[in-house]
């Protein structure tokens, strides 16, 4: 199993900013909690596009890994459609 590298390392890997670096690894966390409840509550893409108001093309898209123009108010709106919240923490940098 691959080790799960942190915003900082993934920067670095892709030649991103700390801050785009963040933002891949919330929505990858995001995702895979979504994929979770996916399987849980056996919705469809389908039933998730109703739910969350995305096109089903979307939805797929987002849960086959494409994080391609995929913003964090659509991850967040299918972490709701699949009966998640979620939540922020913020702590110092080490």
């Amino acid at each position: 199993m691959k080790r799960k590298l942190s915003s900082a390392e993934l920067s670095k890997e892709l030649n991103i900013s700390a801050a785009r670096g963040m933002e891949a690894v919330i929505k990858a966390q995001l995702i895979t909690a979504i994929l979770k409840a996916v399987e849980k509550h056996k919705f469809t893409h389908m039933e998730l596009a109703r739910r969350s108001g995305l096109p089903r093309s979307a939805v797929t898209g987002i849960l086959s890994g494409s994080l391609q123009r995929v913003t964090i108010d659509r991850v967040l709106r299918l972490a709701e459609a699949a009966k998640l919240r979620a939540e922020v923490r913020v702590k110092d940098a080490a």
